[in-house]
């Protein structure tokens, strides 16, 4: 007999996770699903924004640079669907330029390597689990 979900049982926030490098995104996938999160992972931003359940996420993480789509191209288009929670921007390639873009729509931006406490940090405050 199959087992009802148990009501008491606190939700798993959902975050969307968007990287186009392989290992980098299992890495950060694996992370944030140890911490109770819930994580839909794509490798474009194309194939994310094809998602309907995308809009559902409590929180964005995602890639600088990507093939096809920026980062900043993902949020923007999440935003003229009418998705207005935290994103979290990581890059390898932090310089003014995505200082002045980025800091204005993204609550944070990472730098790579990340490092395991600060990615958690910030997704906490940006999911409300602080």
């Amino acid at each position: 007999m199959p087992q009802l979900p148990n009501s008491a049982e606190p939700e798993r926030p959902r975050v969307l996770l968007v990287e186009d490098d392989s290992a980098v995104r299992r890495s950060i996938q694996l992370i944030l699903q140890a911490r109770g999160y819930d994580v839909r992972a794509f490798s474009s931003g194309a194939l994310a924004l094809a998602d309907p359940s995308a809009t559902e996420a409590a929180c964005l993480v995602t890639d600088y640079r990507m093939v096809g789509m920026s980062g900043l191209d993902l949020l923007r288009g999440l935003r003229a669907a009418g998705w207005w929670r935290p994103a979290i921007l990581i890059t390898a390639h932090r310089n003014d330029t995505i200082e002045d873009l980025a800091g204005t729509l993204f609550d944070e931006i990472l730098e790579k390597p990340l490092l395991d406490r600060r990615l958690c940090a910030c997704v906490d405050r940006a999911t409300g689990r602080v």
